[in-house]
C-alpha cells in the first residue's frame, strides 16, 4: 500500500502569528543587547576582580554570537511579515549567518 503526500502536515501560519513571532524576536533582541551592556560594564569596572574581567571578556565572544543568531531571526520573520515564503526568507536568514561566519573566520 503506498501512502501519497496529501497536504501540509501543519497548518501555515496567519498573519497575527507572523506578527506575535516578529514581536518576541524583537523583544528577545533588547534582552540580548542588555545582556551586552551588562557584560560591557563588568569588563569596564576596574573594581572587579581580573577573573570576573577575564570571564567576561570570553562572554563578548558568545554576545556578538546571539546578537548574529537574533539578527538572523529578526531577517527571517520581517520577510516572512512582508508576505515571502519561508523558503526565501530562510535563504536569506542562512545567507546574513553566512557573513557572519565568514567575518568571524576572518578575524580568527
Amino acid at each position: 500500500m503506498k501512502y501519497a503526500y496529501s497536504k501540509h502536515k501543519t497548518a501555515p501560519l496567519t498573519e497575527e502569528e507572523i506578527k506575535e513571532k516578529c514581536k518576541d524576536i524583537k523583544e528577545e533582541m533588547k534582552e540580548v543587547l542588555d545582556w551586552k551592556k551588562e557584560v560591557e560594564s563588568k569588563i569596564n569596572d576596574l573594581t572587579s576582580s581580573p577573573q570576573k574581567r577575564a570571564a567576561a571578556k570570553r562572554t563578548i565572544k558568545k554576545v556578538a554570537r546571539r546578537i548574529d543568531t537574533v539578527q538572523g531571526q529578526i531577517i527571517y520573520w520581517d520577510l516572512r511579515l512582508k508576505g515571502e515564503s519561508h523558503f526565501k526568507a530562510s535563504l536569506e536568514m542562512n545567507e546574513y549567518w553566512a557573513r557572519c561566519r565568514e567575518k568571524n573566520q576572518e578575524i580568527i
